[in-house]
């Protein structure tokens, strides 16, 4: 077999290897096989010697150990493509995680191989970076500057150059076309003559600072006043143009008119009104927002060129729908008569599935970089709201994680939610306004003693009828607006006043998303301080969210209030988001574990197992756990045997106004 991969292979003695492994452990064969690649390898163990090689030297592509035990593969990657941002690099890596493959994307790698290596997956990997040198060379020798600034003017929307000093240099027919100005109007001229009085200044000096002073693209929506006085939006990329010193030799911009990116929903809905009855299919493109995170303005503009130029092929009858709208945000739609879904007399949801398995099965390249996309979308028939109905069901689906989704009459459903939230949002105003946010304290017991060891403040809203509401009818609905914040700090008004009436430790519940705000830590260290002599006896039980941005804000709330003498507990830890290397960044006192777990220890072996795992590793690191929802004896039996340190759970005693006054 590996005689044979070589034999299918083609030698190019021009082309020169990194092999970066800090134990230099590469297998002969492996080392035969590049052998028949690359005129010169050099297989390094030390960062500084790799980084000064490629600084010396024509390095053509770069293999990483990504868990070398002597440096950090990511960060050297950096580093790498800070020195050349278009060297080829192969990421090896013993671990298939998800964390990995994905860091790799964010860097541009051109391939990720798993250890041990397999040859004909390291052959593939090899011909496909090499392909891709050989034609950067023939590129590089056969296309001149000329050529290649005309490419990149056929792939952008609205181009512009400028000086050093921001004197226009050039600019192309659609940006003539979006300002109004003639050409000869325009060069030699700042740019600045574009730019709208609303604009704070404050953003055109980061942009000067981004591009001239680091050097480095800046990227933005810029608002904009053409020659009439008609305003536009455009989403821009500036990027500084370097000679082989580093030295700014001019500035290039690439623009998209927001407004031309709305034109499609704009054609769509004017045909949508042209015909009779429509079948309109919205599209989404899964976990777009993740590539937004990995690749420039450019590349995703790219990508969804390219896909949108590809969609009509991936259905299984495309004659009958003309057109392809692009409405942003990896959204497409098509749209045909519904005569035409008549005359096929097909299963439309076998019909999509298949349209759906055709996409997944595809493989959209682009420069070189293969991407693998899949798909989610809704679809309706109609005439009325029929638009609205798609999107209604699109944004179903994704909450759903469905990936078909028939959505006639989603619109009406989104509604009445819509209709119902304000209901709620009213209530828990009326609730704030008449102190109607109120807390019930639930009893934790210690496994050992059986005795109350402290009480988890829990919020409950009172109705104007003087009903008691469980938090899980309104906080999801608050978590959108400013409400949220609110009940937050009326929970801790409640919570340390109650200081005065019991002697035990009281447990208060904070989302990581609370502490972000400035808001709420003032008030958390104000009540610190008036209840200073108490301070020992509160638990922040904090519940972790993926979309929390500013983790050093967190990290610092932390700090500051176990100097006080605060415990920090992590709730519903084993499920979710929580992980155990977030204890490293949290540093609890307290491990409390998810509900789903403990109510499944009578019958599932794996929760069992978990739970097990996770008080072990608590004990070893001096954590106490808590086991929440224990229902009945059983379980408490099963937690007191494993050597969980605390439980909580109707067993022991429901939420209840623990006084009156409070």
């Amino acid at each position: 077999m590996f005689s044979s991969i070589i034999s299918r292979s083609f030698h190019l003695s021009n082309l020169n290897l990194l092999y970066l492994d800090d134990k230099k452990e590469i297998s002969n064969e492996i080392l035969e096989l590049l052998k028949k690649y690359f005129h010169i390898i050099k297989i390094i163990s030390c960062e500084e010697e790799v980084l000064d090689t490629i600084n010396l030297n024509r390095i053509d592509l770069v293999m990483v150990d990504v868990e070398a035990s002597c440096m950090s593969g990511f960060k050297l990657i950096e580093k790498i493509r800070n020195i050349n941002e278009n060297i080829s690099i192969i990421v090896f890596s013993k671990f298939e995680k998800q964390e990995s493959f994905l860091q790799s994307i964010k860097l541009c790698a051109d391939g990720y191989i798993l250890k041990p290596i397999d040859l004909i997956q390291f052959n593939t990997v090899i011909n496909k970076v090499i392909e891709k040198e050989t034609n950067n060379k023939k590129l590089k020798n056969n296309i001149n500057y000329i050529e290649q600034f005309s490419d990149v003017i056929n792939n952008s929307t609205i181009v512009s150059k400028t000086d050093f000093n921001g004197k226009i240099t050039y600019v192309n027919n659609n940006f003539c076309r979006i300002t109004g100005y003639e050409r000869e109007e325009l060069i030699g001229k700042n740019h600045n003559i574009l730019r709208h009085k609303d604009t704070p200044s404050i953003i055109y000096k980061n942009l000067w600072e981004t591009i001239k002073d680091k050097k480095r693209p800046w990227h933005g929506i810029l608002k904009n006043v053409s020659k009439n006085g008609a305003v536009y939006y455009s989403n821009s990329v500036i990027k500084p143009l370097c000679d082989y010193n580093g030295n700014i030799i001019e500035f290039i911009a690439f623009r998209n008119s927001i407004d031309v990116v709305l034109d499609d929903k704009k054609h769509l809905l004017k045909q949508i009104e042209l015909n009779v009855l429509s079948f309109l299919i919205l599209i989404q493109i899964q976990e777009f927002d993740i590539l937004e995170k990995f690749y420039n303005v450019l590349k995703i503009d790219q990508l969804e060129k390219a896909f949108a130029s590809h969609l009509l092929s991936y259905l299984p009858d495309n004659y009958m729908y003309e057109n392809v709208y692009t409405l942003g945000d990896g959204r497409f739609a098509i749209l045909t008569d519904y005569n035409n879904i008549e005359k096929l007399n097909i299963n439309i949801n076998d019909y999509l599935e298949e349209f759906v398995k055709n996409v997944k099965e595809s493989i959209l390249e682009i420069d070189g970089i293969e991407y693998d996309l899949n798909i989610i979308l809704s679809y309706a028939c109609g005439k009325y709201n029929l638009y609205d109905d798609a999107r209604a069901g699109l944004e179903d689906a994704l909450n759903k994680n469905s990936v078909i989704n028939y959505s006639n009459d989603s619109s009406l459903r989104m509604n009445k939610d819509i209709k119902k939230n304000f209901e709620i949002i009213k209530m828990v105003k009326i609730a704030l306004d008449n102190y109607k946010i109120v807390s019930y304290f639930q009893p934790i017991i210690n496994n050992q003693t059986k005795e109350i060891d402290k009480y988890e403040s829990l919020v409950r809203l009172i109705d104007e009828d003087g009903n008691i509401i469980s938090p899980y009818e309104f906080l999801h609905v608050t978590k959108s607006g400013n409400y949220y914040n609110k009940i937050t700090l009326r929970v801790l008004e409640n919570s340390f006043k109650m200081l005065s009436y019991v002697n035990t430790k009281l447990s208060i519940n904070l989302s990581v998303l609370d502490i972000e705000k400035k808001e709420t830590r003032e008030e958390v260290y104000k009540l610190l301080e008036q209840y200073e002599n108490d301070n020992d006896r509160i638990v922040f039980e904090l519940l972790e969210d993926e979309r929390v941005k500013d983790f050093k804000s967190i990290r610092r709330f932390i700090r500051k209030v176990k100097n006080k003498g605060v415990k920090i507990a992590i709730d519903d830890f084993g499920s979710g988001y929580s992980n155990f290397e977030r204890l490293l960044d949290f540093e609890p006192d307290i491990l409390k574990i998810d509900g789903s777990l403990i109510k499944n220890i009578e019958k599932d072996k794996f929760s069992r197992n978990i739970i097990e795992t996770i008080v072990t590793f608590a004990k070893k690191q001096d954590i106490l756990t808590i086991a929440e929802y224990v229902e009945n004896e059983s379980i408490f039996n099963l937690l007191y045997e494993i050597g969980v340190d605390y439980s909580q759970g109707f067993y022991f005693g429901e939420p209840r106004a623990l006084v009156h006054t409070v």
